[in-house]
């Protein structure tokens, strides 16, 4: 696959001492990818900053002012897991800004998938409310954006160990956004459960997959090869947008989940195998992952997979 990868210094201004989601992580990404040259077999592509109106197609225009307006006078806990900084909301914006930009070059035909090396994460905001560390749901909004360039159904993957309680909700009784997550359960933030199906038009277009703690490769694996590729294929989407949560690595200091590097490469294998297989483009948005080793290594083996080296 021609692979773009999206990155920005900008996404290291959102940062706060001794915390999980920390700038260290996207550090560690881009040295772990610069030490085995895989850089050079990708695309580089700058992000830009998403527009207000953009990150509405999601959010609650009250509730991004509000962020705006909190990041602004100093900023500080939105939560007792979520902080923002003087220059979060701009970071945050930028971080949206990423998955807009894969998806129009996507639509251009630039590239056939791309990976977005962003934060803060995405998957717990909700229309109106931060939450897990984020702040602005990118993956929810780049759903909502693709449609409106034409890809008409959207298949969103979330391998992140946490269940990602926000976008499940914006697309709850929605029919052209298929939700499919797999996730430690029961866990934070208590959603995910085999029976929140969605409702109304968009029952039956949520598929959630519990983990037990301790759960590992030869649990995923099933899921990712044949549960997965079957229910794209049933969907039929235009398009198929990753959240690529690594906290699902056994070392990850946050989880309680037992998947090796390489049950990793497994399942992103799955997702590109199954899109190629359909014909369809790819995007993965980084979510979780808080070891800085196992996340630099978790990353180098998704483009591996993605650049087909």
């Amino acid at each position: 696959m021609r692979t773009g990868f999206i990155y920005d210094d900008v996404y290291l201004r959102h940062d706060y001492p001794d915390h999980p989601e920390r700038k260290e992580r996207l550090v560690s990404v881009v040295n772990h990818l610069e030490r085995e040259g895989l850089l050079k077999e990708t695309v580089s592509i700058k992000p830009r900053r998403a527009t207000p109106e953009e990150v509405a197609l999601n959010h609650d225009t009250s509730y991004i002012q509000e962020i705006h307006d909190f990041c602004a006078s100093g900023g500080g806990f939105l939560d007792p897991d979520t902080y923002a900084g003087e220059e979060s909301y701009e970071v945050a914006l930028t971080a949206v800004g990423a998955v807009l930009e894969g998806i129009d070059r996507i639509v251009s035909g630039e590239v056939d998938a791309v990976f977005c090396a962003v934060r803060p994460p995405g998957h717990h905001a909700e229309y109106a409310k931060a939450m897990g560390f984020c702040l602005f749901n990118n993956i929810a909004v780049g759903a909502r954006y693709a449609r409106k360039k034409g890809l008409n159904k959207v298949f969103i993957v979330d391998f992140d160990a946490h269940h990602g309680n926000g976008t499940q909700k914006s697309f709850y009784e929605d029919d052209s956004v298929f939700y499919f997550s797999t996730h430690q359960y029961p866990f934070y933030p208590g959603t995910g459960s085999p029976q929140e199906r969605g409702a109304g038009k968009g029952e039956g277009y949520t598929l959630n997959v519990p983990m037990r703690a301790g759960a590992g490769d030869e649990d995923y694996e099933p899921v990712y090869t044949k549960l997965l590729p079957k229910t794209v294929r049933d969907f039929s989407p235009d398009i198929i947008l990753v959240s690529a949560g690594y906290d699902l690595h056994s070392d990850d200091p946050l989880t309680y989940l037992n998947v090796s590097t390489e049950g990793v490469r497994k399942i992103v294998r799955s997702i590109l195998r199954t899109a190629k297989d359909l014909g369809i483009p790819v995007l993965f948005a980084l979510e979780g992952g808080y070891n800085l080793r196992a996340l630099g290594e978790c990353v180098v083996v998704t483009i591996e997979e993605m650049v087909g080296v």
